[in-house]
């Protein structure tokens, strides 16, 4: 079959799967009858503190499906089924100007970082009015909370905690230890009143291991159908190593997934292994303990989990097409019942996966179906008027690929490497070529949500040239190498300089480095010791920030930025969060707690237990008072970007350089405003350089919009002189 012929058939049964939407999973043991007319939201079912004891029989099961997903999205679907409101919008093709354009700036909020006043819930803590004020005044135009809802696992009758930070979902309402329902609908309300959106999240690839991975241990309706995972005959457990005490699964060394493979249960290792590390998770496959079914039969099973083993993948294409019915019915929830405008698609690069040609590992990355599915989701959103954005770290072809119906926006994997490396090592010329390939793959910049720190760590997997294009020649410091030695050399010049002696406040993770937006700078400047710093320091490592938010915030698309950023925070002593780090994951040194509106001075963590990170600016009403604080100076950048409406502009030339710091942007901004220039040096030293602007009309006025001050004309030869100094833009109009 060929590849056009495939993927059409995997879109057609992907709708025809969907279209039983409303059906139920399965009948339980009791009936669960169909929702009354006029619902307005499924009903939640009773914490676990009051239900029975026994964790098993028939009232167990019950239990379970009155708390699983599955069955939430299945009474959720049923208000929309029919319904008028289906056929308001536009859904076939994905609008990133209209996203942009809805919220071009955004705060995107790690609730488990948020520091409250005392006793006051996060989501309380977020609708705050005087938080929105500050919020309103420097530009922010929508919050992404980050995922909310209530994750973790599912032992017996209790709730087991996150793994993952809540990107183990095993519920629809909101995570109690964030607050209530109630409290997140009151943030999103506050938010429009002040011109906002809430932004928020599905998880289209996995969950937690909750109800609904529980009844699908014990094969009970069409849960088993939910994921990607295989009953083991009795006859074969002897493949499978016992579970140790107090765990209720265990993750498979290679030698048995080859096994497995071989005795045509599974589909093998899988190209990379995400989270690697030595005898906690060598493979993406764990077997579980004995489990006793629904009909009284004890079965083993080995999962597939791309990321943790508490992280269950779902099955995107299973006769029953059960993840699909609950991934809508979570999007539909989060629109529909909490008011969000825009959903993030998590790790939904990884929703297709297959045994490998000719013995091969399984192809698992860059698969149509993960394409198909994403299509799906996406265009359903906007059915309801909706956006959604992707987070997806793969090669630039699958990027583009995944644009085509799918995600209205995606996060920006194309330059955000390349800026990084440009300040650690004061050479731009990485940035510049990944900017020269975003341009070739015909990747708009204002389809992409340019992002300063988040909760991961700096990723350096640099995919594009890790798997497709590894053999595909490149450029770099006037040598021709393949794609692959070019990814070693920015890995080994990133690692050297972020990592170690040279920046000891800084630990590598699983796919890069956790570090803050902060420490970055620091170990760019060449600063060993963060904990002592002099205030000349703290300007650098402040300046180094700016130049990156110029970076990012004065180019089309989307900027945001975190709690982190706004407050300078530095990375966590890796003693401080141990425990947390015992698995190998050490990006919660980047996620230390901080305190934006200064409500709760003495805290020394958050109510989630994450030790208060250094903060080097200051709180958001300190800063906002004293010029050429952070905040007060990003306040300014990001007026001159909503006024000349950057975001909106279109990117037509990124003009070839000789200093090695510098990256020029060039932009056409809409309504015939004028030609907008973008200019960073990235170097240690002024940059002192005349560049052609080919598009800028000979003649035309210079204007530097952040001094506010007219610099002269643009000569007839249409080239313009700068003189940047070292870590410092300049944001110009041509007109």
């Amino acid at each position: 079959m060929t590849t056009g012929a495939r993927h059409v058939f995997l879109s057609l049964a992907t709708l025809l799967g969907v279209l039983g939407l409303g059906c139920q999973s399965a009948p339980s043991t009791g009936s669960l009858g169909p929702a009354p007319d006029g619902v307005v939201a499924p009903a939640r079912a009773a914490p676990s503190a009051a239900a029975p004891e026994a964790a098993s029989g028939d009232t167990y099961i019950r239990w379970l499906v009155d708390r699983s997903m599955l069955h939430q999205a299945e009474l959720t679907a049923r208000r929309y089924s029919g319904q008028g409101q289906l056929w308001q919008h536009p859904y076939a093709n994905p609008q990133p100007r209209a996203a942009s354009a809805l919220a071009s700036v955004w705060f995107t909020a790690y609730p488990p970082s948020h520091i409250t006043r005392p006793g006051e819930s996060v989501l309380r803590s977020l609708g705050d009015p005087e938080l929105w004020s500050l919020f309103k005044e420097i530009g922010v135009k929508g919050v992404h909370t980050g995922p909310m809802k209530r994750a973790g696992g599912i032992r017996g009758r209790e709730y087991t905690p996150t793994i993952d930070g809540n990107f183990d979902r095993i519920g629809t309402e909101i995570d109690p230890g964030f607050g209530s329902d109630e409290e997140y609908k009151s943030m999103v309300r506050r938010a429009r009143d002040n011109g906002a959106v809430a932004i928020g999240d599905i998880v289209p690839g996995h969950s937690g291991k909750g109800a609904d991975f529980r009844l699908a241990e014990r094969g009970y309706g069409d849960y088993p159908g939910l994921y990607h995972m295989v009953e083991i005959q009795s006859k074969d457990w002897g493949v499978l190593p016992p579970v140790p005490a107090g765990k209720d699964a265990v993750n498979l060394k290679p030698e048995a997934v080859d096994e497995l493979k071989a005795r045509g249960y599974i589909v093998g290792q899988l190209p990379r292994t995400i989270f690697y590390e030595k005898n906690i998770k060598e493979t993406d496959w764990s077997a579980t303990e004995a489990v006793a079914g629904v009909d009284g039969r004890k079965r083993r099973w080995v999962y597939l989990h791309y990321f943790k083993g508490g992280q269950p993948t779902f099955n995107w294409l299973d006769p029953t097409f059960a993840a699909q019915r609950l991934v809508i019915g979570d999007a539909l929830h989060s629109l529909g019942t909490l008011g969000e405008s825009m959903l993030r698609l998590d790790a939904n690069g990884f929703l297709g996966i297959e045994i490998g040609s000719n013995n091969d590992r399984a192809w698992s990355e860059g698969h149509p179906l993960s394409v198909t599915s994403n299509q799906l989701i996406a265009g359903l959103v906007r059915k309801l008027g909706g956006f959604t954005f992707q987070e997806l770290n793969l090669t630039l072809d699958d990027i583009k690929a995944m644009s085509h119906g799918g995600a209205d926006l995606s996060y920006d994997f194309v330059t955000r490497p390349g800026y990084h490396h440009a300040l650690v090592t004061g050479d731009a010329e990485f940035l510049r070529l990944m900017l020269g390939l975003q341009k070739t793959y015909q990747i708009d910049p204002a389809g992409l949500i340019h992002a300063l720190q988040n909760h991961d760590e700096l990723t350096l997997e640099l995919v594009h040239f890790w798997t497709r294009h590894k053999d595909a020649t490149f450029t770099f410091h006037g040598k021709t190498m393949k794609g692959s030695e070019l990814r070693e050399i920015i890995r080994a010049e990133m690692h050297a300089r972020l990592l170690g002696p040279a920046a000891p406040y800084n630990l590598e993770a699983a796919n890069g480095v956790a570090c803050t937006t902060a420490t970055v700078a620091a170990a760019a400047l060449g600063i060993r010791d963060v904990g002592r710093l002099t205030e000349a320091q703290r300007r650098d490592i402040q300046r180094a920030h700016l130049l990156v938010a110029m970076y990012n915030a004065m180019q089309p698309g989307i900027f945001a930025l975190s709690g982190w950023d706004l407050v300078g925070a530095l990375t966590l002593p890796g003693e401080s969060v141990k425990t947390l780090l015992a698995d190998g994951d050490t990006r919660w040194i980047n996620r230390g707690s901080y305190d934006l509106l200064g409500t709760n001075p003495g805290a020394v963590k958050s109510s989630a237990d994450l030790p208060r990170s250094q903060a080097l600016y200051g709180t958001l009403p300190e800063q906002l008072t004293r010029p050429g604080s952070f905040v007060w100076q990003l306040k300014k950048m990001l007026r001159v970007r909503a006024e000349y409406r950057i975001n909106e502009s279109e990117q037509i030339d990124i003009p070839a350089v000789k200093a090695r710091g510098l990256v020029v942007m060039v932009h056409r901004l809409p309504d015939g405003r004028g030609i907008q220039v973008t200019a960073t040096n990235f170097g240690r030293t002024i940059v002192g350089e005349t560049v052609a602007i080919k598009t800028a009309p000979p003649g035309g006025v210079v204007t530097d919009l952040l001094e506010e001050k007219t610099l002269g004309k643009l000569g007839a030869d249409g080239r313009l002189h700068f003189a940047i100094g070292p870590h410092e833009g300049q944001v110009l109009l041509i007109k």
